[in-house]
């Protein structure tokens, strides 16, 4: 159509994503997200809707995009959960030591600002946020863990997963980090051979 400005709508949405998680919702501004993406406000708004609409559907595509490489790394949980616990780590690490996409984890400061964000967008974040643990446990189960340690294992895993994004955001070194995951992955191990 003539005159109607055509852009990539992924394109968008990661430059959307990757401005929110630089800056956090609170801090992010529709002229903020008018430079990301090149659009104009109106364009936006016609386009992705308010600030609350984009920031929930790039919350979704965060989570998507991470969810399917934790899923990938847990399916070899029933035959190795130890593997797939380390695999399970090295997603974070490697969005960590990634330079294209800001430090930190985009759901856990989402989190973190709940106060500054209306109600049902606080309510999809601690949703998005709370996958984890069940995703976690699943795969523990499989790989032989009683329900009641599986699910401890899943909340320490969980924790210390989001304890490396802020780590990583403050300056721990890979070094640091992966000595971090040895000890849980160690504890894992222990757990499986004496279960």
């Amino acid at each position: 159509m003539a005159g109607k400005k055509q852009f990539d709508m992924d394109t968008v949405l990661d430059a959307a994503m990757i401005q929110f998680w630089r800056s956090g919702y609170a801090d992010t501004s529709l002229d903020d997200l008018s430079r990301a993406t090149g659009l104009n406000r109106s364009s936006i708004y016609s386009s992705l809707g308010d600030k609350d609409a984009l920031f929930l559907r790039c919350l979704d595509r965060y989570a998507t995009r991470y969810g399917d490489q934790f899923d990938a790394a847990l399916s070899c949980a029933a035959e190795d959960p130890v593997a797939a616990v380390r695999a399970f780590f090295d997603v974070t690490l490697g969005r960590i030591a990634d330079p294209a996409v800001p430090d930190g984890c985009l759901m856990a400061q989402s989190v973190m600002a709940s106060p500054a964000l209306s109600p049902s967008v606080a309510e999809r974040v601690r949703e998005l946020f709370g996958r984890q643990r069940p995703r976690l446990r699943t795969a523990l189960k499989a790989g032989g863990l009683s329900d009641e340690n599986a699910e401890d294992f899943a909340v320490h895993v969980a924790a210390v997963n989001q304890s490396l994004a802020v780590m990583g955001r403050a300056g721990s070194s890979p070094e640091q980090l992966r000595a971090i995951v040895g000890v849980t992955v160690d504890a894992l191990a222990r757990a499986l051979s004496s279960s």
